[in-house]
């Protein structure tokens, strides 16, 4: 039996998926999470907020995610960053988990990935999981209720977490399989309770298709000045480098806190809402945020709570590093309405240097721009994947390798072409580790963090005197208002100076290491700024 507003013409028996339970359709929050607790799937938090745990998954799996290789995509895809699966072995595992989901019910949300229309897609999301629906129902965009009537799927993604799959029958690693088929417009995802693969799987979509058309997709937060999207600013980085926090700035207008797309028509949001890392949020630092965790329908995710009062623990992570909480858009006060930017007048890369190594802000040329963006480097950050524990020292090419299908370098010609048209500031600001390493320096403070990113967006600090950073080339401030003359040369915040100079030659080794790949795919310009 189906309920909720759905195309009469589209449900899912018309897409070959039959002899299921009850399937809802399209389901809005308060029935959702009415679903949810009636299937026992989690608890009613404070101001009507859901409390989920993921059982053994609390971060991504990206060694068990893979694309089908058929003939379509076969020499457009980055083979050794993408696990590739059999259409034979990915024909298996459909038929299997169709069968595994039959006499159960499901829910289905019917949503646009892209806030662009001239190049969003539809996406179908199948859910086993009430608070899957819910949760995606946040992050991807909602159409409008009639437009349901009407709406067609592009792409389908099919999540069972309780389908275990069979690695080799469906030619996969292990018993958690993300199956991405570019042919069939299907993603199938199983064995794992983790929500952040429904959104990363069709950041993964855009960002194959989208490069086809003049856009670039990009792994970032954006925001504008107030009423001037024309000054937008985005922000590069992994998990954990600070996207989410430093782009919900009050004085600015957030665009979007993890995927935007910039065209010819100027940068997009692709979703419809946040997932932010709650690890030590606070009230005084990110106000806005920390709000979220109380609002009606914010999924709250592996966060330990108070039995007795529902009170949110936003320290303890017994659980995982990886406690997360996922809300609308709009929950942010400052959010955009319409989810669109102008052409990025600052770049800004993200890093979490956990070597200490780093300046907290680094003025770059575009083509030293190109050959950070390349290379990607960054810290992985506890509970983020699976495994890690500490941070773990990383090149991430593109800022987002485990979301990238094609090769690095299509994206890098696509972020240069666009700022010789368009011009922009590029910046390279350390979130990471100063006054020593992990283990023995400390945290960057976000402060610190902030008056420079304020002091960039609003064009003050390029009128700041520059010294050339030794160790990689690169423009760095010598005094800003507001910011500690030490904090900017890091070096001078280590005891032992002579240390220092060892961790930064070890790093520098390692960057021209790992940029040898991109040697011959590159410009002339990106390899004068690479190091040795």
């Amino acid at each position: 039996m189906a309920f909720g507003r759905v195309n009469p013409h589209f449900r899912l028996e018309d897409q070959g998926i039959e002899g299921l339970g009850d399937v809802y359709y399209n389901l809005m929050e308060p029935a959702l999470i009415e679903a949810a607790l009636k299937r026992d799937e989690g608890t009613l938090g404070k101001g009507g907020t859901f409390l989920v745990t993921t059982g053994k998954y609390t971060g991504r799996s990206p060694k068990d995610k893979h694309v089908v290789n058929t003939p379509d995509v076969a020499d457009h895809i980055w083979w050794e960053n993408n696990a590739e699966m059999s259409p034979e072995g990915f024909d298996a595992l459909h038929a299997d988990m169709l069968a595994h989901m039959k006499g159960k019910d499901y829910f289905v949300q019917d949503l646009v990935g892209g806030a662009d229309p001239a190049y969003a897609i539809n996406v179908r999301v199948v859910s086993e999981l009430a608070w899957h629906n819910l949760f995606i129902r946040h992050l991807l965009r909602r159409p409008d209720r009639d437009a349901l009537m009407d709406y067609v799927a592009d792409f389908t993604i099919i999540n069972c977490p309780s389908f275990k799959a069979d690695p080799e029958k469906h030619d996969c690693r292990s018993d958690t399989v993300i199956a991405l088929n570019f042919a069939k417009k299907t993603i199938l995802i199983g064995g794992t309770e983790y929500a952040g693969e429904n959104k990363k799987s069709v950041f993964t979509l855009l960002n194959y298709i989208l490069p086809e058309k003049g856009v670039m997709p990009m792994h970032c937060s954006a925001n504008h000045a107030k009423g001037n999207p024309v000054d937008t600013a985005i922000f590069f980085g992994l998990s954990g480098t600070g996207k989410t926090t430093l782009s919900a700035d009050p004085s600015r207008v957030l665009i979007g806190d993890d995927e935007h797309g910039w065209s010819d028509r100027g940068t997009f949001n692709f979703e419809g809402g946040c997932y932010a890392k709650t690890i030590n949020l606070s009230a005084e630092a990110e106000p806005e945020i920390y709000a979220t965790c109380s609002m009606f329908g914010t999924v709250i995710e592996n966060m330990v709570f108070d039995e007795e009062t529902y009170d949110l623990d936003f320290k303890d992570s017994s659980l995982t590093e990886n406690m997360r909480c996922a809300y609308p858009l709009e929950y942010i006060s400052n959010a955009s309405d319409t989810a669109l930017g102008g052409h990025p007048k600052n770049i800004i890369l993200l890093t979490c240097d956990a070597y200490g190594v780093l300046p907290p802000i680094s003025r770059l040329t575009p083509a030293q721009a190109m050959y950070h963006f390349l290379s990607g480097f960054t810290s992985k950050t506890p509970g983020t994947e699976r495994g890690v524990v500490e941070p773990l020292p990383t090149f991430s090419t593109c800022f987002g390798a485990p979301f990238m299908p094609r090769r690095p370098e299509a994206y890098g010609k696509l972020l240069q072409e666009k700022i010789a048209k368009h011009g922009a500031t590029c910046w390279l600001v350390n979130t990471g580790w100063t006054g020593g390493a992990f283990g023995t320096g400390s945290r960057m403070p976000i402060r610190a963090t902030r008056a420079l990113l304020t002091a960039a967006l609003d064009g003050s600090l390029n009128e700041a005197e520059f010294r050339k950073d030794p160790n990689f080339g690169f423009e760095v401030p010598v005094s800003v208002p507001g910011v500690a003359d030490v904090l900017l040369d890091p070096r001078k915040t280590w005891a032992d100076e002579g240390e220092y100079d060892a961790q930064a030659a070890k790093l520098v080794s390692m960057f021209s290491e790992n940029f040898e790949q991109y040697l011959p795919h590159i410009d002339e310009d990106v390899k004068a700024a690479a190091i040795g």
